[in-house]
């Protein structure tokens, strides 16, 4: 009996020490006490929860870009990029006009052929222009082989400048379409759509030289030398007789043809004629008129000039020059050119835009009154008011 008795004691004892370890461990035993904690914790933990912001769904609109994807194209602005449209109209000066001229006589002859190589020369000064001249072609066919080499070369224009060249040009102009080409004086373009033509009126500087000559003989005698009965020779010479006859109906005016443009001894030869039949006035036409000028300076007989300035042919004999300014008609058959058009129209000059000028040779003592009649003239035949009769 005590043995169990002292059994059942050691087992209380026991106990009570067992719970007297279970209430002293609170402090030393925190980790396993405070397990509960992260489990509490958890949802803080849980930051799976927040992934929408993480994610950032919400903000794709902002990073999808591409909608502002116009605005970086530049679609709006492709046109002023598109500087290429501009090109055809600097295409014309990307490089030099490249103008021939072929005519019949020298380059200086103070008459026909001069007054186109002044010209091209002038319309140098104020356009990028490649010129070439071949002068003294009074031959037909040299002429025509001169025209043919150009157009082979690429000239973009060639002036053939004589009438005389019309039958060669039709031969060549078609074989040609890309060059452009000019004729005169002449108002057939014989149907060829790169082919211009062009010619004056020089029937109004002839009638205004013709007035002033009849204001001026003492003689009442008055001789014309013309070159052959075409184009603007015969017009020049039909119209100083018109404007001497209007201005004084008593003044003979005695007409004699060469029949050459070029023949300087007939022409020095019909001036002779004249003199011999008592004037003291002449005038003439083409490159031949240096032999009819000679003989009135020898003579101390009035000259009047036309086609260019032929003062230094006597400064002290000559009055007045009707002279062609053909850069005028020039200048709108370049514009032409550039423009595509190679062809098909014909330029006639007048004083209008000043493609005909009277220019009066300064050092010649011409009294005021006649100075201002060859004025008055001059304004009616602009403005209809009179007329040559042509």
């Amino acid at each position: 009996m005590k043995t169990r008795f002292a059994l059942r004691t050691i087992l209380a004892l026991l106990a009570i020490f067992s719970l007297a370890v279970a209430g002293c461990g609170n402090d030393d035993d925190a980790p396993p006490s405070s397990e509960p904690a992260p489990a509490a914790e958890e949802p803080a933990a849980e930051e799976p929860m927040d992934e929408p912001a993480a994610e950032e769904p919400m903000d794709e609109p902002a990073a999808e870009e591409p909608m502002d994807e116009p605005a970086a194209e530049e679609p709006m602005d492709e046109p002023a990029a598109e500087e290429p449209m501009d090109e055809p109209m600097d295409e014309p000066m990307a490089e030099p006009m490249r103008i021939a001229v072929v005519a019949p006589s020298a380059s200086n002859d103070l008459a026909f052929t001069q007054s186109m190589v002044d010209a091209v020369n002038a319309i140098a000064e104020d356009w990028d222009v490649e010129l070439a001249i071949t002068d003294g072609t009074f031959i037909v066919e040299d002429a025509g082989a001169a025209i043919r080499g150009y157009a082979d070369e690429g000239y973009h224009l060639v002036i053939a400048h004589g009438s005389q060249y019309g039958g060669p040009l039709q031969e060549i102009a078609p074989d040609f379409p890309d060059v452009s080409f000019a004729w005169g004086t002449a108002v057939d373009t014989f149907g060829i759509p790169n082919v211009y033509s062009y010619s004056v009126r020089s029937d109004l500087g002839g009638y205004v030289n013709g007035s002033v000559a009849a204001q001026l003989t003492d003689s009442g005698v008055i001789g014309v030398i013309g070159p052959i009965e075409v184009g603007d020779a015969k017009l020049y010479v039909d119209g100083f007789v018109a404007g001497a006859e209007a201005q004084n109906p008593d003044v003979e005016v005695n007409v004699v043809y060469t029949g050459s443009f070029s023949d300087v001894a007939l022409a020095a030869e019909a001036a002779q004629g004249h003199i011999a039949a008592g004037a003291d006035v002449l005038t003439g036409s083409a490159q031949m008129v240096v032999g009819a000028t000679g003989i009135a300076q020898e003579n101390d007989v009035l000259w009047f000039g036309t086609q260019a300035n032929q003062t230094p042919l006597g400064a002290d004999i000559v009055v007045a020059s009707q002279v062609y300014r053909w850069e005028v008609i020039l200048e709108q058959i370049i514009n032409n050119i550039q423009d595509g058009v190679l062809g098909g129209e014909t330029f006639i000059m007048t004083f209008e835009g000043g493609g005909l000028d009277i220019q009066f040779n300064e050092d010649f003592d011409l009294p005021a009154g006649v100075r201002d009649s060859a004025e008055a003239t001059i304004a009616g035949l602009s403005d209809g008011s009179i007329s040559t009769g042509q």
